[in-house]
């Protein structure tokens, strides 16, 4: 310690030598001390630094000066307060000199000092208020010397940097000057007024909400006076700012302000109306909400001004003219400021269009007109603002359309999805957007043609197709900014990418009648020197190449012949293809395009094509081209011009071969494609020796730790099995037990186990020697029949017996001789398994249940007919004490029916009307055949099974009603005309639980898929949510359910209905007291909440409205059931912490008005604790309570002003201080999840 007091005691001696060098080193050597973390100070030697560096702001050196104050901010943290405030006395001192440049020293320093004084925690937080309270008493002197206006700016500059950097808790100490800052509004200088604003922005997001509504009400009244325009300026940018920082505290004054500020915008001063929009843009941004019923005002003062050029008349036959307006250009009024007016109402309207997408449909019929009437603007900025809020409308609508995949497309089924009216009214709009962009897109000015260029695109991805009638009157503009030579790079990187967009979204016809003047400036890109512009081009060349012969179109049809252009192409995309020394962008895209030639064109490259795969062989070789060049190679072997690939083909299988080793997964996926694709269209030219550098590489490949890597291998196996059988010869040792391993595992579904099931199929047919029917059903079944010291039956998870059905089913339709043999002999294992011990078996339990699902898949085929034998097996089954046996019995009939339904439907039904105690299992048999039938199918059928369902909708157990809701619901999807109403017609019948059932059935006709169902469903789901007022709680309970199911599923069915169905909705969030009851158990008073899962059923619907329907809440009043949800039951708690988290993301705004009322409860489950000897389940829970309870906090944290709440930073605070806190927040942080990834949202399926 002392040889550190030695150490500075030598260089304080130092800085006092008269030689500015000496001095310089030693202040620079003092601060690299200070810099270390060890460092420490007694208090003689805390004062002799603070003094010294205090002496050098004074030195006559500017460079000593400087590093004086660079001091200062490592020794902040290093001396105890005395020492600071000592520091920031001088500095105020000194900021009051007659010397400038000790002034601005001081200045500097004072900032410095500022920026490093620590966050308030502990003792901290009090030297900080302590220093911050000096530093204002002493500015607040400063500000009033009149006479210097250098001392205010600097003073109002220091109390900026000090509000703005210090901790919302130590703002209490600044109100003391919130009098002064206020009578500095009303200064002459206007640089003075604009620094008073900055420092109120500051101030503003933590006061507290009286001193708010007292600065409010200052405004308010001064600006009632009617005080020089000059002052009223300054009022309004002070009402703006204050709203930008503010944020939501001006909602409740908007009432107010509003008619304040629109009265000033008829005041004949353009920059107080600019003024007075700014104001408007930020109460929109900031109070969406509360501006509602102002918004018609703004919008028509808006429309108004934003064609206020009173300097300048708009001749409307020069519109229609195809000159330049180059006498528009050369317009010039440096006097005039109408275009601020102008440019910021188009930035309000933008505000607004950005805001309240609920409002869509009516700006595109008030606001979209009035845009594209300014595109003709002739000022150069406010032409690209409008630009800017075009692309926002047109941004609005496609969100709004590929919401849930809402756009006009036709599906295989038949049923077109609807179309947003939004969209339609765009496309209205389209051919007046291009009439009014085309003068633009050849315009000399380089803004103007990018903004066009961005809006177009914007339309294309908007509306794919809509531009396809205008393409004549684009392609100018596009070949000008091409081929104009001063024109910048930027812009023909946006001109290439607004053709690549219009080509990928458009049909090839359109731009073949072009393609003469299209191709030339495109091939001059790609011959540019800059790579950008090189590589952009060849993305637009590949294209282009498309467009010349679309796929699967013969050479003349279409009357376009690519001959003529073919050269041209090839001969610049092979220059690129060639070179080695340029990027890899363009190297890879270079391959690409020529590999499209290639695929597209083919036939005409003549004996150029060997050249061109030899260098696709090159490519495929080199480390760095090998993905794009394998993505290549699978295209043209894939190509319908047949391209002779014989030369490098056995080299390619090689090369290929050796990649399946690389651990690049997605290098594996591309060359499986790539290898199948080979297969299956050059399988005559593959020699089977060719094929085994492949074949060494698939066992490691097929494994189930990656299902997507598997399936591509199984389904390349299969082309080889179809194409070269005799290439299979040697994989029972290597590729097979992989396969089998695959079926056996749990994680084997959808396309894999489809993979699986085609190769087993290809495997059988292909007749390979030791490959037959008999050996791989033994390979399929040995697992379920091997002895248990060598297979534990007890790991063989269920769907691998319903993969292994499967795959039997597979084997027999492929061999059908064989069928009946099979049959027989899983019949006879069925009946072998009966007896008295057979159930306690696991081993003949587990063979029983494959033989029974092996026979209902052999039977979904129709290859069982209506055998009464297997009738009697399957009834047998249902008296087994297994409850795997039963099951499997109960699918294994549905299957069959599926196949044989005139068989087995009459004796399904006959058996669910017979026997009661078996009807749970047989009602799963009728499901699976409501599921799977067609629906011409069950036509006949229908009256007897609606019949039988409604008797059976009043049964007691839940399970068997829920079944009978699912099968009401699909068979009603059979024909929903006829079968909706009626459906309908049972809730005004029926007892509770009748109707219980009538609205679940009603969740299962909700599909995500679009249905036939949908138009009549979305007349009539507003009388199923009528149920919602049911006297019955649990009829309420699977109403929600269903509601969260199409609010899911299918928003669009219950968007229109949110204004009537949200209030009853939101009063099932509320606890009710006589829903609660006590239960005595034993000595023990235990509480039972009635209406809990009520409460939960209804807090799942509010969690998805927020995905599917955000745009029809109120989100303030939506927050008000979530406050009251985080004080509720754990399981509704731990909805509402999701659910917040959520809300953060979609509407920060929204969660900031109610912060201080959302800290509470979070806060309070943060800090709460389980009793002392609670059992092991409870603390488990409190714990699990805590962290998504802190999620939620790290949510709201990751918001920049939420810190500036009070209440919240004293949170964040004590999260910080308390280790406990400290550590569950880390945890959230970091690898447990980090806050709010997909694995934190709540299914809702």
């Amino acid at each position: 310690m002392s040889s550190v007091s030695y150490h500075i005691s030598n260089l304080l001696e130092k800085m006092t030598s008269t030689d500015k060098d000496f001095r310089f080193m030693a202040t620079n050597d003092l601060m690299l001390e200070l810099q270390k973390g060890s460092i420490k100070l007694d208090e003689d030697s805390e004062r002799k630094v603070v003094t010294m560096l205090l002496k050098l702001l004074e030195d006559k050196n500017g460079e000593v000066q400087n590093l004086a104050v660079k001091c200062l901010a490592p020794l902040v943290s290093k001396v105890k307060e005395p020492q600071v405030e000592m520091m920031v006395d001088t500095l105020c001192s000194n900021m009051m000199s007659e010397k400038e440049q000790l002034r601005d020293i001081s200045s500097m320093g004072l900032k410095t000092v500022i920026a490093e004084l620590p966050l308030s925690s502990s003792g901290e937080g009090e030297v900080k208020t302590g220093v911050c309270k000096k530093i204002t008493a002493q500015l607040i002197g400063a500000m009033g010397k009149q006479e210097d206006v250098s001392v205010q700016l600097e003073a109002l500059d220091i109390l900026s940097d000090m509000l703005g950097s210090v901790h919302p808790s130590t703002h209490s100490c600044f109100h003391s000057f919130f009098t002064h800052i206020l009578c500095q509004l009303t200064s002459p200088r206007m640089a003075v007024r604009k620094r008073s604003i900055l420092a109120l922005g500051h101030l503003v997001p933590s006061c507290s909400p009286a001193l708010f509504s007292q600065l409010t009400e200052h405004l308010l009244t001064e600006l009632a006076k009617g005080p020089p325009t000059s002052v009223t300026r300054t009022y309004i940018q002070c009402l703006a700012t204050i709203s930008r920082h503010g944020g939501h505290r001006v909602g409740e004054h908007l009432e107010k302000l509003i008619p304040m500020v629109v009265k000033f915008t008829t005041v004949e001063d353009d920059e107080l109306r600019e003024y007075c929009f700014q104001a408007f843009e930020a109460f929109i941004h900031r109070c969406p909400k509360e501006m509602s019923p102002h918004v018609a005002t703004v919008t028509q003062l808006c429309l108004k001004f934003m064609t206020f050029d009173p300097n300048y008349n708009y001749d409307d036959e020069e519109e229609e003219e195809d000159d330049k307006m180059d006498s528009d250009d050369e317009y010039s009024d440096d006097d005039d400021m109408s275009w601020k007016v102008r440019r910021s109402s188009i930035k309000c309207l933008e505000a607004l269009i950005s805001t309240r997408r609920d409002l869509l449909l009516s700006f595109y019929s008030s606001i979209c007109p009035a845009l594209l009437a300014r595109f003709k603007e002739r000022e150069e900025n406010v032409r690209a603002d409008v630009f800017g809020a075009f692309s926002t409308l047109l941004r609005q609508t496609r969100v709004g359309s590929s919401h849930h995949g809402i756009i006009m497309t036709r599906l295989d089924s038949g049923v077109s999805r609807e179309e947003e009216p939004a969209v339609t009214m765009l496309k209205k709009q389209v051919p007046v957007i291009v009439k009014a962009l085309h003068r633009h897109l050849k315009e000399k000015n380089i803004k103007s043609r990018q903004g066009c260029f961005c809006l177009l695109t914007e339309l294309a991805h908007t509306v794919p197709g809509a531009l396809e009638q205008h393409i004549p009157a684009l392609i100018p503009g596009i070949v000008f900014s091409l081929t104009d030579k001063s024109t910048s790079s930027n812009m023909r990187i946006d001109a290439l990418s607004f053709f690549h967009v219009l080509l990928l979204s458009h049909p090839p016809q359109a731009f073949q009648p072009h393609m003469q003047v299209l191709l030339p400036p495109v091939v001059a890109c790609v011959e540019d020197s800059f790579y950008k512009i090189t590589s952009e081009a060849l993305l637009v060349m590949q294209q282009l190449v498309r467009v010349m012969r679309p796929q699967g179109q013969s050479t003349t049809a279409g009357g376009f012949d690519p001959k003529p252009f073919v050269k041209e192409v090839f001969a610049v995309t092979l220059k690129r293809l060639k070179a080695t020394d340029i990027d890899q962008e363009v190297k890879e895209r270079a391959i690409s395009c020529m590999g499209h030639m290639v695929c597209h064109l083919g036939d005409h490259l003549g004996a150029e094509l060997q050249g061109i795969l030899a260098i696709f062989l090159e490519r495929l070789k080199n480390e760095i081209t090998r993905l794009t060049a394998v993505r290549t190679i699978t295209l043209i072997a894939a190509s319908p011009v047949k391209i002779n690939l014989s030369s490098i083909l056995s080299e390619a299988l090689s090369v290929l071969g050796s990649f399946l080793r690389k651990n690049q997964r997605a290098l594996k996926l591309s060359t499986l494609a790539c290898l199948t694709a080979l297969v299956t269209h050059h399988a005559a030219t593959i020699k089977p020796a060719a094929l085994e550098p492949v074949l060494s590489e698939l066992p490691s490949l097929v494994d189930e730790s990656d299902m997507h890597v598997s399936q591509v291998s199984v389904t390349l196996l299969t082309c080889m099995a179809n194409a070269c059988p005799s290439s299979l010869a040697k994989i029972s040792s290597s590729v097979l037990p992989g396969v089998f391993g695959l079926v056996h595992s749990p994680l084997l579904q959808s396309s894999a186990l489809a993979a699986v099931l085609d190769f087993l199929q290809a495997l059988v047919l292909s007749k390979t020697s030791n490959l037959s029917y008999r050996q791989l059903l033994k390979s399929l079944t040995e697992p379920f029949h091997s002895a248990p010291s060598s297979v534990d039956s007890s790991t063989i998870h269920r769907q691998s017996y319903h993969s292994v059905a499967r795959c039997v089913a597979a084997l027999c339709s492929a061999c059908p001789k064989e069928t009946p043999g099979t049959v027989a002999s899983f019949i006879q294992e069925v009946c072998d398994c009966f007896g008295t011990y057979a159930g306690s078996d696991p081993l003949q339990s587990s063979a029983r249940v494959l033989a029974l699902l092996c026979l209902g898949e052999v039977g979904r085929s129709g290859s069982l007919g209506g055998s009464k034998e297997v009738q009697g097996v399957i009834v047998e089954a249902f008296t087994s004490t297994s409850e795997e046996v039963r099951t499997a019995a109960s699918c294994a009939l549905g299957s069959m029916a599926v196949g044989s339904l005139s068989e087995y439907l009459p004796f399904l039904l006959k058996e669910i009307s017979s026997q009661p105690r078996r009807q749970y299992l047989l009602l799963h048999s009728l499901k699976e055949v409501i599921s799977a039938c067609p629906a011409s199918s069950l036509s006949p059928h229908l009256e007897s099974i609606w019949a039988l369902l409604f008797q059976n909708c009043e049964c007691p157990e839940e399970g068997t009603r829920n079944l009978v809701a699912e099968c009401l619901g699909k068979l009603t999807l059979v024909n929903p005309a006829q079968l909706l109403p009626r459906l309908k017609q049972q809730l005004k019948a029926g007892s509770p639980v009748a109707r219980s059932t009538v609205v679940t059935a009603v969740k299962f006709t909700i599909v995500d898929q679009p249905a036939p169902i949908d138009s009549l469903l979305k007349d009539s789901i507003g009388d199923f949510l009528k149920t919602l007022q049911d006297v019955d709680i649990n009829v309420r309970r699977v109403t929600l359910v269903m509601f969260n199911s199409a609010a899911h599923n299918k928003p669009s069915l219950i968007r229109g209905l949110l204004p009537k169905v949200l209030p009853h909705l939101y009063r099932e969030t509320q606890i009710r007291k006589d829903l609660i009851r006590e239960v005595e158990m034993g000595p023990f008073k235990h509480t039972v909440d009635d209406g809990l899962d009520v409460r939960k059923a209804a807090f799942e619907c509010m969690y998805t409205l927020l995905d599917s329907c955000l745009e029809g809440l109120d989100v303030l009043q939506f927050l008000d059931h979530v406050e009251e949800g985080l004080k509720d039951h754990y399981d509704i708690r731990m909805l509402t912490f999701l659910m917040l988290a959520r809300l953060v993301s979609l509407c920060p705004a929204a969660v900031l008005q109610r912060l201080d009322r959302l800290v509470e409860p979070l806060k309070a489950t943060c800090t709460s604790k389980v009793k002392a000897g609670s059992v092991k389940q409870e603390f488990e829970k409190q714990e699990e309570l805590r962290r998504s309870a802190m999620r939620a906090v790290a949510a709201l944290l990751a918001v920049p002003e939420v810190e500036r709440s009070p209440s919240m930073a004293d949170f964040a605070n004590q999260i910080r201080t308390n280790a406990d806190m400290a550590s569950i927040y880390q945890s959230v942080q970091g690898g447990e999840g980090g806050g709010l990834g997909p694995a934190e949202s709540m299914d809702v399926n």
